[in-house]
């Protein structure tokens, strides 16, 4: 396991680890009815496709698969399939807490399998840039992209970390995890990424992923778009991370994802300090949509799919 436990079933209760206190403190926060993980989910305490997953799965055993419980759990976001997928498992099973177990353990076997995958792919002292939060703490507790760095932990010289405006997903959650297990992490803000690329400094990008359509196109966290342009531009593989649970066969392209809009006080500050004027209107789309076409490959439990497409994404669905 990794030195992050951002999930903790007692039988009767939920822990999640509090993600939005990072990197100053580690609390956690206990749910015990299905509403309270609901708001959990909602509130950011515990974020990232897998990890949303399986914490709606525990939250269907707290209330002992109530209709109501499902529909709570399902209006809590919008973009993450892994939340609607873990949802349907559930509804199917006789053994409500065996099968949120196994979700669980399922989410962590596969990303060990997708970061054995990954590390193959990586250069050897490698510069590998990220964006938002995919390790631990976005899973049930190893990682999609980062569980590909910490696969390839010997080979990279440093970890380059966008913040990940406006949440600070980078900043707060994946330079945290970097510092935990040892590895060499660079922070940088979100604009800086094109200068590092242009100037040779960055090998390969590595992200994860909230949704996979089954034509390829990845949405995965706001400015990851532009970071695929980017590595296009400079001729620097760019590699999705994500386990089959957030692929999505039945959304023909990007163009039907739905993309959440949080709030704006995300954008417009942080907590109790204010940077924007008062009346300014405010746009916060979450997540963006990476063409297919920009995307060098995509990285699963079952094998590394190149150059993604439809028919190579169905293929890999049978």
């Amino acid at each position: 396991m990794t030195a992050v436990e951002p999930i903790r079933w007692r039988g009767d209760s939920l822990e999640l680890l509090d993600q939005r206190e990072l990197p100053g403190k580690t609390v956690y926060v206990t749910c015990r009815t299905a509403d309270e993980v609901a708001r959990a989910i909602r509130d950011m305490v515990v974020r990232g496709a897998p990890a949303i997953g399986c914490a709606a799965a525990f939250g269907v055993v707290l209330s002992r698969g109530s209709q109501a419980a499902f529909e709570v759990l399902a209006k809590s976001r919008p973009t993450a399939v892994n939340l609607f997928w873990a949802l349907e498992r559930m509804k199917k099973s006789a053994n409500l807490e065996a099968e949120a177990k196994a979700i669980f353990d399922e989410d962590i076997a596969a990303n060990r399998a997708m970061g054995k995958l990954g590390a193959a792919l990586i250069p050897e002292r490698a510069r590998v840039m990220t964006h938002c939060n995919a390790g631990a703490l976005a899973t049930a507790g190893y990682g999609t992209a980062l569980g590909v760095i910490r696969s390839a932990k010997s080979k990279i010289v440093s970890v380059i970390a966008c913040e990940t405006r406006p949440y600070l997903q980078g900043a707060r959650l994946t330079a945290w995890e970097m510092v935990q297990e040892g590895i060499p992490c660079t922070l940088i803000t979100d604009s800086m990424a094109g200068h590092l690329l242009s100037r040779g400094e960055v090998d390969v990008i590595v992200v994860g992923a909230d949704r996979i359509a089954a034509n390829g196109d990845v949405a995965n966290k706001i400015g990851t778009y532009a970071l695929a342009v980017l590595a296009r531009r400079h001729d620097v593989p760019f590699y999705v991370a994500a386990p089959l649970s957030s692929f999505d066969p039945k959304i023909p392209d990007g163009s039907h994802i739905p993309i959440e809009e949080r709030s704006a006080a995300e954008v417009t500050g942080y907590r109790d300090l204010r940077w924007a004027p008062q009346g300014v209107q405010v746009r916060n789309p979450a997540f963006d949509v990476t063409p297919a076409e920009l995307i060098t490959g995509i990285i699963c439990e079952k094998g590394v799919v190149l150059k993604p497409d439809g028919a190579k994404i169905g293929k890999l669905l049978k």
